[in-house]
């Protein structure tokens, strides 16, 4: 479906351009149980999950800033001279991203980072550092493909997007059993290495599906291109906007640690997070279509918003037979693996985040209007409100109050939410005045 058209588009329309991102999104979801799976069956398995968990944090901190690429290049990309700004600084940020990781991979670097920052046992952080060496292509070949990617979303070609995502999926899988009946690793590395070999595969097939759009854009007007300053200006509070939202989970662990029933608490919220996130995930998709479907106009800002409200709805309606039946009882105990004890305790958080999936689609749709105007600068601003929100409300339910942890995560990242949400959602609609949409972005 074209977005640059200024035509308001049909819910059909957004529907068919919006599906294929929710699936990639929900396929994401899949990678960390099959990893998971596969690491538990490898020799020492609490050792090796506890050090793919360790590498992972270090990669998804490394990774942060590359994140937002896709919006970037989805709304910056519109010809060849901003195609080549957008390009060069993607590549830039690649290699200055790859930098940290190389060096944390380095032993002398890692052995300090270990020992005295993250205080890891010897065993655990022998095999954490095998599996940060395992991740080095990991954050450059996500800014990689998520830079292509936002320029298939632009030009309407979502279901490449997934197609993209499949090739990730099988990539990882393969890698994965091939790695872990070698036998010649250990169970962090397989984790590690499959998921290099998943993303770097991605990022190449996305090179592949995106040749023919790439030569439409060469085909066109050149454009004025975008000047360093304005891209960094346009970008810098996106990079933060991540990394802030990455701060939340571990912000939600540590106190989740201090609060009452601290080991049931932390049992029970990766299960929880998991679970929530698979109706998260379409809300998070609606951002990139947001960002697309406006176009060179806001025709189509009615027609989204009216997509958003039938999707909060759909998906709160989803969420509500869940926590509300003797389903959640039988997510809990069967499909995750809860004792009764433990799932009686999830229970309640889940029904409390109740509104989170809605409040993701409206943060979406708010984000994209935002980065659609180039007013980045505000949806940074509301993340640093909402961690703020979050902090405070974790201090404050697990001191004076002394609340369950798991019961003190979900009020703090629900109240975030709810706060981030109303400021974006305030901002986003005000009426556009004082903008414009010039090539260069002046």
């Amino acid at each position: 479906m074209p977005v640059s058209d200024g035509q308001a588009p049909s819910q059909g329309a957004i529907l068919r351009f919006w599906a294929p991102l929710a699936a990639t999104w929900l396929m994401m979801a899949a990678e960390g149980p099959f990893v998971a799976a596969l690491i538990a069956r490898t020799t020492d398995p609490a050792v090796n999950l506890a050090a793919f968990g360790v590498a992972m944090a270090v990669a998804f901190v490394v990774e942060a800033p590359v994140v937002m690429l896709m919006s970037a290049s989805t709304a910056l990309v519109r010809d060849r001279g901003s195609l080549r700004a957008v390009r060069r600084f993607t590549y830039a940020l690649c290699a200055v991203q790859t930098a940290p990781m190389a060096l944390a991979a380095v032993p002398p670097v890692f052995g300090l980072l270990g020992d005295a920052v993250l205080a890891l046992p010897g065993e655990v952080a022998r095999a954490s550092h095998l599996a940060v060496a395992a991740l080095l292509p990991w954050p450059a070949a996500i800014g990689y493909r998520r830079f292509y990617q936002g320029i298939l979303i632009r030009h309407g070609l979502t279901r490449r997007v997934a197609y993209g995502t499949v090739v990730r999926l099988v990539s990882m899988a393969l890698a994965g059993v091939v790695l872990h009946l070698s036998g010649a690793v250990p169970g962090a590395v397989v984790g590690a290495g499959a998921l290099s070999a998943g993303v770097v595969m991605e990022a190449l097939a996305s090179r592949l599906m995106v040749r023919q759009t790439l030569r439409a854009i060469h085909r066109g007007p050149v454009g004025e291109g975008i000047p360093l300053a304005t891209l960094l200006r346009f970008y810098l509070p996106l990079a933060l906007t991540t990394l802030m939202a990455f701060g939340i989970t571990p912000l939600l662990t540590f106190f989740a640690a201090r609060g009452r029933l601290p080991l049931e608490s932390l049992a029970v919220l990766p299960v929880l997070n998991s679970l929530l996130f698979l109706f998260r995930a379409p809300g998070i998709a609606f951002q990139e279509v947001s960002v697309a479907l406006l176009g060179n106009g806001e025709e189509a800002r009615p027609a989204l918003q009216r997509f958003g409200r039938s999707l909060a709805l759909a998906l709160t309606a989803l969420l509500t037979v869940l926590a509300f039946t003797p389903l959640a009882s039988f997510w809990y105990g069967r499909v995750a693996g809860l004792s009764p004890a433990l799932a009686a305790l999830a229970v309640p958080p889940l029904r409390l985040l109740l509104p989170l999936p809605a409040l993701e689609v409206a943060l979406a749709f708010a984000r994209g209007t935002l980065i659609y105007r180039r007013r980045t600068r505000e949806v940074s601003l509301a993340s640093a409100v909402e961690l703020g929100v979050v902090t405070a409300t974790l201090a404050l339910a697990v001191g004076p109050l002394g609340a369950v942890g798991v019961a003190a995560a979900a009020w703090a990242l629900l109240l975030g939410r709810l706060v981030a949400a109303t400021m974006l959602w305030r901002w986003a609609a005000a009426p556009a005045r004082g903008w414009r949409l010039p090539d260069a972005m002046g």
